[in-house]
């Protein structure tokens, strides 16, 4: 007998005039931040990196890392390879960038399908996501700024970008009309690709910088506009690394967040594309920040 079976997105000008305004002093939105070279799903940690021999030690955090705007996953990838050497769990976050409190309500979701103790970076306008998405999270013990937002409550990417003078930014960008899901008209905006490795990431090589802005993800006006909700740097440790050479966010800006948030502080001679720029500072101030919460 044959035993063989087998199955088988108001008015689009204004807002657009507003944030323009805004970002030409300013210090805007989020370069990058993509959040990273693999992106993975919400409850992907990395769990096959954890430390072999390591039942007697408390587990490694996992270290979650959400680009912003202007960047797409890739932005990470360095970041991720020195992070995995060392054992840790990584997960890569799509920032959305639609809406400050729709990406925020994202990554929550993304944040509560991690089991464990999780250190939370975020890179410019990724800045202002993470502090927004971690407030009443006690699974999240660290939160870590690389040359991104620190948003008070209340205040706007756009805000905080005029504060201080150095962001050229503004005269850089390309607004392209959009409809959100909801109906709403907004702008997405672009870093034109004549001006992307000159306003973006001076200090990385042409040949990479012109993949970085075919590749780039836009951000929406409104998304740079938008207010802070209660900001999670008032009750979670934070540290900052600030990027001397970067002209969307000014580094006077940067250290005024820092200052103001009592965050742990470093600085680095970066442009703003800092996790592609200076791999190796990133990681060790996110390392910083795992050791000391552990």
């Amino acid at each position: 007998m044959d035993r063989t079976a087998r199955t088988a997105r108001t008015t689009r000008t204004s807002r657009t005039n507003r944030t323009r305004t805004g970002l030409t002093a300013l210090a805007t939105a989020s370069i990058f931040a993509g959040l990273l070279v693999t992106t993975t799903g919400p409850a992907a940690a990395d769990k096959g990196v954890a430390d072999k021999g390591a039942a007697t030690q408390a587990p490694k955090p996992t270290v979650v890392l959400v680009h912003g705007a202007f960047a797409d996953s890739t932005s990470w990838n360095d970041v991720i390879r020195k992070l995995r050497h060392d054992r840790y769990p990584v997960v890569t976050v799509a920032n959305p960038l639609r809406s400050l409190t729709g990406d925020a309500t994202y990554l929550k979701e993304v944040l509560a399908g991690i089991d464990g103790p999780i250190v939370l970076a975020g890179h410019s306008y990724g800045g202002s996501v993470i502090s927004n998405a971690a407030t009443g999270n006690d699974n999240v013990k660290a939160l870590v700024y690389l040359a991104a937002f620190l948003p008070e409550k209340g205040e706007s990417a756009v805000d905080l970008s005029g504060k201080f003078p150095g962001s050229t930014l503004g005269d850089a960008l390309r607004p392209v009309p959009t409809t959100n899901a909801d109906g709403s008209q907004v702008n997405d905006l672009y870093i034109q690709n004549d001006k992307f490795h000159h306003q973006f990431a001076a200090d990385v090589p042409r040949n990479k910088t012109d993949l970085m802005a075919v590749t780039q993800r836009p951000v929406t006006d409104a998304a740079l506009a938008e207010g802070a909700a209660e900001p999670a740097w008032r009750t979670i440790p934070s540290w900052v690394l600030v990027a001397t050479q970067d002209l969307n966010i000014p580094p006077a800006a940067q250290e005024f967040m820092a200052k103001r948030a009592h965050a742990h502080t470093a600085k680095v001679k970066s442009s703003h594309a800092v996790s592609v720029s200076k791999p190796g500072k990133v990681t060790e101030v996110i390392e910083d920040a795992a050791h000391a919460v552990r």
